[in-house]
């Protein structure tokens, strides 16, 4: 139920179908943009484009990248990939021009660039545009890296599960049958049928092709995911310099005891030999994303340490591989890392980390371990280059999405240079709400942070409606994120406040601050909500505390339920949930990942222990007698970690207790909403149920 983050990836994944080949099309590009009064709007939202992936050529002077836009009619999007020069003195310059989707780029040298289209490898003269298609891996292509002397690739794609015999001989003759037969677990995986599974295969590249019949696959013969579903990709595994190890990602179980750990490893392959070996054994949580030293002495890499806790703190591991010696260099500091870069001379570690509320980049000496701050700003880094004293940063923020960003490595708590400008001239045309930072207080004594997004047509001598944000995750953090679904400026474009809390349970704030909602989901962070609520009605005349409706997904949904039965005293107008838990016993058997009902609710329903008692007496389910006020449910069918029939009991648990309420169902959607049209809907009924409930009837 993590936010994703991440959810760039997910969508690409779905929107572009890399895996198939794509008929021709009309190109899509960037669309004219009109802007009226201001405001955001979905419609606007959905014009803008993304930025993807994006490498920076060998001697420094380019970034390619990626940026996909949308055309509403076609209900799809298209990558191109796009050069600047680092010094941003330019426009950047439109690589490709193709109704498929190019992603991946990686530089072959100054003037190649090799990239993904579909099932193929292709390489391209930047100067003159002329390509070759490498490879066609045709059991799907979904991403790839090669090695420092560019003589070697390493390509991520999937092989078909194998049914047993005595499974399989029940289907023969019976190639029309959409009869699925599973004995085990982990059949399903957050948004797809465990049918196909990811391994990374190596082959030799020369400028003319990669050799596919040599391709070695280095996992084996092992039902094993390589990267690990459903967030990895090529971030989980690595050439050392002289291209002679590959370090990698692994969880190397399968079915039920899949679904009960989390307890993944990084391991060393030597390529000369086929020697595996295990460098992080005995660390019981997950291990991922290695990173070589540039000596090729020391690894390093994201360690987490509880089994089956997915939400653990990241931890920055160190491997040295002369003494076999693992050193963690958060030991004395509260917070996780993530996207770990080393410096030229291996002095410095680099690390993205979730910091009060934003994502920073922080600087980890290696040899005294201490800490400093290298950026510092109202925005979100997710993701970054370092390239000698050079960082190049995807960075986003409440009001705009992602463009590359500048710093340098001897920067201590500074604001970047803004070198992309994908979305630059349209959003100068937006009025956009501007986002507060507030700390205040919670009824146990401690500061927590709430970010309060104006209206964009701000008045002070005027009241509005607010919009309390309930987070998902459940531990993740309100940070400085932009999304097309929860985007908080075309909730200020349609002329509300938005209260959005980091309750118990958002990393960021300490380990502790985290830990105190597992096993306590009823509790403390329910409180929090309730605090910010009423904190912001109080003291904020110009947010109307008689119009003020709460929404949220995931576990955000869940909340949004819990708050529906013990809204007493009517504090919130109008409820929105969107794929949330509304029944915890159906939950624990409806789910996939089982460590996750362990972890956060004690077990099963039928182990009785004070956590399980403590955590079912806090299912929504069980205050639906309490309910009395306005709902709307939103679900997907292709939803695996939280199927569509806990939706389906919520809204006929409205109805049946005779409250206005509204279901909105996507049959071809996940834990997100990803299509343009039906998210486009999505947000059409967001503004309107809420509009309905809290806005006054102009006449």
């Amino acid at each position: 139920m993590k936010k994703i983050a991440i959810l760039l990836a997910a969508a690409m994944i779905v929107l572009t179908g890399c895996k198939k080949n794509q008929e021709k099309e009309s190109i899509i590009g960037r669309p004219a943009v009109t802007v009226q009064n201001g405001r955001f709007t979905p419609e606007l939202m959905w014009q803008l484009g993304k930025m993807g992936e994006y490498a920076l050529s060998p001697d420094g002077s380019t970034i390619a990248y990626t940026t996909t836009f949308y055309d509403m009619a076609q209900n799809k999007g298209n990558a191109e990939i796009y050069l600047i020069p680092t010094s941003g003195a330019v426009e950047a310059m439109r690589l490709t021009n193709t109704s498929q989707n190019e992603f991946n780029p990686v530089w072959l040298n100054a003037t190649t660039l090799l990239f993904a289209r579909g099932n193929d490898i292709v390489s391209i003269d930047i100067d003159t545009k002329a390509e070759k298609v490498l490879a066609t891996v045709e059991s799907g292509l979904e991403g790839f890296k090669v090695s420092p002397d560019g003589n070697q690739i390493l390509y991520i794609s999937d092989l078909p599960v194998r049914r047993p015999d005595d499974i399989n001989k029940l289907y023969a003759g019976l190639d029309q049958t959409t009869g699925r037969i599973n004995e085990d677990l982990m059949y399903r995986h957050w948004d797809s049928w465990v049918d196909e599974y990811p391994h990374i295969f190596l082959a030799p590249l020369s400028k003319s092709s990669v050799d596919l019949g040599n391709a070695v696959d280095i996992i084996g013969n092992n039902a094993y995911e390589c990267p690990m579903r459903p967030w990895g990709g090529v971030e989980q595994f690595n050439f050392s310099p002289d291209g002679k190890r590959i370090a990698y990602t692994c969880r190397k179980k399968t079915g039920k005891e899949y679904s009960l750990s989390t307890n993944s490893d990084i391991y060393v392959y030597t390529i000369a030999t086929g020697q595996t070996d295990n460098i992080s054994e005995g660390i019981m949580g997950y291990d991922q994303n290695p990173v070589f030293s540039h000596s090729g002495t020391l690894l390093a890499w994201e360690s987490m340490e509880h089994d089956g806790y997915e939400s653990d703190k990241l931890r920055l591991m160190v491997y040295d591989f002369a003494t076999g010696s693992r050193t963690d260099y958060t030991e004395a500091f509260d917070y996780g890392v993530s996207s770990i870069a080393w410096s030229d001379d291996d002095a410095q570690l680099l690390a993205a980390v979730m910091y009060r509320g934003t994502n920073e980049i922080f600087a980890f000496d290696v040899a005294s371990k201490s800490i400093r701050q290298v950026t510092k700003g109202c925005h979100d880094i997710n993701g970054f280059i370092l390239s000698g004293n050079n960082i190049y940063a995807n960075e986003v923020s409440m009001q705009h999405p992602s463009e590359i960003f500048h710093y340098t490595l001897a920067d201590t708590n500074q604001v970047g240079t803004q070198l992309t400008n994908i979305n630059t001239e349209t959003l100068s045309l937006v009025r956009m709400g501007r986002t507060e930072e507030h700390w205040i207080p919670t009824p146990d004594g401690k500061e927590m942070l709430v970010w309060l997004i104006y209206p964009y047509d701000y008045d002070s001598t005027k009241t509005y409606p607010a919009l309390l944000f309930c987070e998902g995750g459940p531990q993740s953090m309100v940070s400085q994120f932009w999304s097309t679904r929860w985007n908080f400026e075309v909730m200020s474009g349609a002329g509300y406040f938005v209260i959005a809390p980091n309750r118990r349970g958002c990393p960021g704030f300490g380990t502790a601050w985290c830990e105190e909602i597992s096993g306590d989901y009823g509790g403390l962070c329910m409180k929090d909500y309730m605090t910010a609520t009423d904190y912001f009605a109080a003291n904020m005349p110009q947010i109307d505390a008689n119009r003020i409706g709460a929404c949220g997904a995931s576990f955000g949904a869940y909340s949004i339920y819990w708050l529906a039965g013990h809204n007493e005293n009517h504090r919130f107008k109008a409820f929105l949930a969107h794929n949330g838990m509304f029944n915890f016993e159906q939950q624990c058997l409806e789910t996939e990942e089982y460590w996750f009902t362990n972890w956060d609710l004690g077990g099963p329903y039928w182990e009785k222990n004070a956590k399980t008692a403590h955590s079912y007496a806090n299912s929504p389910h069980l205050f639906v007698d309490r309910w009395n006020t306005p709902i709307c449910v939103v679900h997907s069918e292709f939803d695996f970690r939280i199927v569509a029939s806990q939706g389906m009991a919520a809204y006929n648990a409205a109805k049946l207790r005779g409250l206005e309420a509204r279901y909105l169902y996507f049959p071809d959607e996940t834990h997100w909403v990803l299509r343009p049209q039906n998210s486009l809907l999505w947000h059409r009924n967001f503004i309107d149920w809420f509009d309905k409930y809290l806005k006054p009837v102009e006449n």
